[in-house]
């Protein structure tokens, strides 16, 4: 008998009904407790499960979570000589009041149920009750890329009651920030989980009124090193391969177009690529500068040569209509090359003449040697002065190797002074 007292079942006691034994058909559950009275307290904690993904094209995120109310409702008190609770699972909540608490901004929504509905409640003598459910919710969360992916995105999970304004049931944090836990092990692929905090405050609708409304708020630094792997470091690989044509003569035509092309399709496959994975905003992303400043670099090295290669055009053919029509000062070696304009005396041109047919050159080597430049004007000393800048803007022109040699400077100059400027401000 002394076994049997210890194990007491007080269903048998109740005539085996859990009814019964709370007193369930004796009251109608369909209004709140105190209906009619001061608004109900309900209080809310929550423990996160998991932070299952982020999602950056549906701008969503989604949770596993623990969500418990506490409320008192003297109806389902009981008689108790130990002031013990009892549990009971999801079967008799559908008989009794319970918040009608929803997620607000939420796309989908479910409580877990297997192997059975995951629902807990437990009632104490006194009438407290606890009720506990594990639920994953995908909700909306308004994410700003400006800085993508140098970013950080705060997020929120926001619950309130549907039906019952801040005058029928009062919603609040149990125990205030303490009031959310979360696991330890929770971790994400592209995120740091940064701070998980609570708020809350009324929410007004026009039609309806005033409701509690409870936040889960949660920030999220993401990981760039990923992004430095798959995006920033092909790119600056890429415009780094454009600066090799450079140092290739200019003469190698199919070498240098097809080294621009190539690194320039490359380019619009890097950004193609990205641009892919993300929502079709309407503001320019940080990536999206550094991958189109280096799509420009690399379309500049590729202009860079079209401007050598058209340089070099205009200079040959001026040689040759100059070889035409003054074949005889083809063998002039480039020591006593001079500029003749009109100008000059008869004897200052005739000084030609001390040349003797030795000094002349075979005509293989014509295309070595220097071009006697004519500037032939017979106008004012001011006009002799312009017709000097030109024959200067002239010899820049022939010089069009120069143009590779200061873009061997001023491009990879001008490359690191953008990436210090660039990693300084969104870094």
């Amino acid at each position: 008998s002394r076994i049997y007292k210890k194990n007491h079942d007080v269903t048998k006691t109740w005539r085996g009904k859990t009814e019964q034994l709370l007193r369930v058909d004796d009251h109608d559950f369909t209004m709140r407790p105190a209906f009619g009275g001061p608004a109900i307290p309900v209080g809310v904690d929550v423990q996160v499960e998991s932070l299952d993904s982020i999602s950056e094209v549906d701008m969503d995120f989604t949770m596993t979570l623990y969500l418990r109310h506490y409320w008192k409702d003297e109806r389902l008190s009981f008689p108790s000589t130990t002031n013990k609770s009892m549990t009971f699972d999801g079967r008799l909540v559908k008989k009794i009041w319970v918040p009608d608490v929803f997620f607000v901004h939420s796309k989908r929504s479910f409580i877990h149920d297997t192997t059975t509905d995951n629902i807990m409640l437990r009632v104490f003598p006194d009438g407290q009750v606890l009720y506990s459910m594990r639920i994953t919710v995908t909700a909306m969360c308004n994410m700003d890329f400006s800085c993508f992916p140098l970013d950080s995105q705060t997020c929120s999970l926001e619950l309130e009651s549907y039906a019952y304004t801040d005058e029928d049931l009062m919603l609040y944090w149990k125990n205030g920030n303490e009031s959310l836990k979360t696991d330890e092990k929770i971790s994400l692929s592209q995120f740091l989980i940064q701070k998980f905090h609570t708020t809350s405050r009324l929410a007004f609708y026009s039609s309806t009124g005033w409701y509690n409304r409870l936040y889960i708020n949660f920030t999220l630094r993401r990981h760039i090193f990923f992004f430095l792997l798959q995006t920033y470091f092909p790119a600056t690989l890429m415009v780094m391969l454009s600066w090799v044509s450079f140092w290739i003569d200019h003469r190698a035509v199919p070498a240098r177009v097809s080294l621009g092309i190539t690194t320039m399709l490359t380019m619009s496959t890097i950004i193609t690529g990205v641009n892919a994975s993300m929502p079709r905003v309407s503001y320019i992303k940080a990536v999206d500068i550094y991958l189109w400043v280096s799509f420009v670099f690399v379309f500049l090295s590729v202009l860079e040569y079209a401007a050598v290669n058209y340089l070099t055009t205009v200079q040959e053919r001026k040689e040759r209509k100059l070889r035409e029509r003054f074949p005889c000062t083809c063998g002039i070696s480039h020591s006593k090359t001079m500029m003749l304009d009109g100008n000059y005396s008869e004897s200052d041109a005739n000084s030609l003449a001390g040349y003797t047919r030795n000094q002349m050159v075979p005509e293989e080597e014509k295309q070595e040697k220097m071009v006697v430049h004519l500037a032939m004007s017979n106008e004012s000393h001011s006009s002799r002065k312009r017709g000097l800048k030109g024959h200067v803007g002239l010899r820049i022109i022939q010089n069009s190797h120069a143009i590779d040699k200061y873009s061997r400077l001023i491009f990879p100059g001008t490359y690191i002074f953008f990436n210090l400027i660039y990693w300084s401000v969104f870094s």
